[in-house]
């Protein structure tokens, strides 16, 4: 009887923890001639290997090309990171807006190869750190209270190997994010 007690123990402390949805703050003002994409800074350090590291090294950051969205999908060793001038050893900071055309429930998750760390509306969705192959985030249910647009701040990196940064969102489960639906 204390094996199977102890085995429901266990199975309970594995189980993930079920929380409210986090309430996202629609940006206000609501911004208006929003450029397409959003604005990066990069950093290229002989070395990164975490989310401290590469987030000390955006005081020094210098802005790079705008990404179209966050729609990166998997490239080939030696192929550039997003819209740097690098390969490998890439720090970006990424700031602008995501667009939600309908108040509710989302579930939001990520793709990324290395680490990430990702707010949106005030809340952090993301907290992906470390080394690892293009592989998704654990996901997180937001409440949009309204249609528009949301604030959204990113630290990625990406040390050597292949890239990708992708977002998915939607309302029963999440789906890619167009382009479109980013402004900066």
């Amino acid at each position: 009887m204390k094996l199977f007690y102890t085995a429901i123990t266990m199975a309970c402390m594995a189980a993930p923890l079920w929380s409210a949805p986090l309430e996202l703050t629609p940006a206000d003002p609501q911004p208006t001639g929003l450029n397409d994409g959003l604005a990066v800074r990069y950093a290229y350090p002989p070395d990164v290997k975490t989310l401290a590291q590469a987030e000390a090294l955006l005081d020094g950051a210098t802005p790079g090309a705008p990404l179209a969205g966050l729609d990166y999908r998997d490239t080939e060793d030696g192929d550039m990171t997003l819209t740097s001038t690098s390969a490998h050893h890439v720090v970006a900071g990424i700031s602008g807006y995501v667009r939600f055309d309908e108040s509710g429930t989302y579930v939001i998750d990520f793709l990324s190869n290395d680490g990430l760390k990702a707010s949106i509306g005030g809340q952090e969705v993301v907290f992906f750190d470390g080394r690892h192959p293009c592989e998704e985030s654990e996901a997180v249910e937001v409440t949009v209270p309204q249609a528009g647009w949301y604030a959204l701040e990113a630290v990625y990196f990406q040390r050597t190997g292949s890239a990708c940064l992708h977002m998915r969102a939607g309302q029963d489960a999440p789906d890619w994010m167009d382009n479109a639906a980013f402004g900066h």
